[in-house]
């Protein structure tokens, strides 16, 4: 038998692309350090009859090993382990093993790709990413290089400004999209790739309102607070404008702030689509209760400090007879309270949680549009609460957090 042909170098050689289908076929992977942990996940999901050679590996890889997603032969490459390969990966930080599994390779007219010459491989492994059931794999010969252009292309798909809106999988039916607390980066990965793909998108005043201006203009934008209600409440006539605008053909986005099940009332519009045979997708969202305390330097629990944190919607008081809320047990909780919708009941609130035990020295903090350009932090504690919301002119949307925990960062963020 002839001996290998030396492999030219990479520069100028043209890989030839195209795609894998492993399931069910051997593939052998040579090595079980950080390269091979980085590759085996791909070739697990493959479906490939997976076979690792190492006599060590990272607890990552001996991990996958465990669960059974791949067999280890704990030992080092003997000649022979490529035998009825498809496809093989070498990954082992010794030149002469490396070489010894590409002259297997060569020989055996398996496929090989080396992570420590590319020139010696007999296949390269792209950059690699996913979005929405799509593959993206990049190939230039320089690694940095594929994957800057990888991650390019699959933000792009992601943020929907990389889009081929006409071969989209959905066709009529509701999205309800949480928006995050403000900040348009904060939205969803899927939430903003369904947004992007919108017919129609029906929003609200708390919702990131610059991920608008992105939307292409034949997307029909309907703004919540402002639909004429008739005879009908608010809630009602957004309901009957998602299902109409769905029944009519279109992908209806309902664009909400925060996330559509905390305090969003997104259960009464997927319950009003469904009653209507409409098929309905929830993303959930970054909830303003938690991101907007941490945005501000409050982390709602802290070890050592809380064990729970309860979140409270305060659009209506404590003397409201609509009031749910359970204000002396809430006031006999240790834990973080978190206030949302409360800025102009905080002193009734302040006062009731004061009457059942909560000391008037507990620490309060107040955020303002959150996560914005336009944030601010207002802090003072529960006795002084209301005189300081009206002395500082805070107004909605803002949220309170009362507890020790407002503190506990305060002299890391003053660095």
């Amino acid at each position: 038998m002839t001996a290998p042909t030396p492999h030219p170098s990479t520069e100028g050689r043209t890989p030839y692309p195209v795609g894998l289908l492993l399931a069910g076929r051997r593939v052998v992977v040579v090595g079980g350090g950080q390269v091979a942990q980085r590759r085996l996940p791909a070739l697990i999901a493959s479906g490939a009859d997976l076979h690792l050679v190492a006599p060590a590996t990272t607890p990552a890889v001996q991990a996958m090993a465990d669960a059974g997603e791949l067999t280890w032969h704990a030992r080092p490459y003997r000649d022979g382990d490529l035998a009825d390969t498809w496809y093989a990966l070498v990954a082992t930080d010794d030149p002469a093993v490396n070489a010894a599994v590409s002259a297997e390779a060569e020989r055996e007219r398996v496929f090989c790709s080396r992570s420590d010459d590319a020139a010696a491989a007999t296949a390269w492994t792209p950059a690699s990413g996913r979005d929405a059931g799509a593959t993206v794999a990049v190939l230039t010969g320089d690694p940095r290089h594929s994957a800057a252009l990888r991650d390019a292309i699959v933000d792009g798909l992601r943020d929907g400004s990389l889009a081929a809106r006409q071969y989209r999988s959905h066709g009529a039916g509701v999205a309800l999209v949480g928006g995050g607390p403000g900040d348009p980066d904060l939205i969803t990965v899927r939430g903003r790739r369904l947004l992007a793909d919108a017919d129609v998108v029906v929003t609200d005043r708390l919702a990131p309102r610059e991920l608008l201006a992105e939307l292409p203009e034949h997307v029909e934008v309907i703004d919540a607070s402002k639909i004429p209600y008739g005879r009908f409440m608010a809630q009602e006539a957004i309901n009957r404008t998602l299902v109409e605008h769905a029944k009519a053909g279109k992908f209806v986005v309902r664009l909400k702030g925060g996330d559509p099940y905390v305090f969003g009332r997104g259960g009464e519009e997927l319950l009003a689509c469904a009653e209507a045979g409409l098929p309905v997708t929830v993303v959930p969202g970054i909830s303003s209760s938690i991101s907007v305390p941490a945005a501000a330097g409050v982390p709602v629990t802290h070890r050592g400090m809380t064990h729970e944190f309860t979140v409270i919607s305060g659009h209506v008081g404590p003397d409201d007879e609509r009031s749910l809320t359970n204000w002396e047990a809430a006031a006999r909780m240790s834990g973080t309270l978190v206030l949302l919708m409360a800025v102009d009941k905080i002193g009734a609130i302040a006062a009731r949680l004061v009457e059942y035990g909560r000391p008037a020295d507990t620490s309060v903090a107040i955020v303002q549009e959150g996560t914005t350009a336009a944030q601010r932090r207002v802090d003072a504690t529960l006795g002084t609460v209301a005189a300081v919301v009206e002395a500082e002119g805070v107004k909605p949307p803002a949220v309170i957090v009362i507890g020790d925990v407002v503190n506990v960062l305060a002299a890391a963020f003053q660095r």
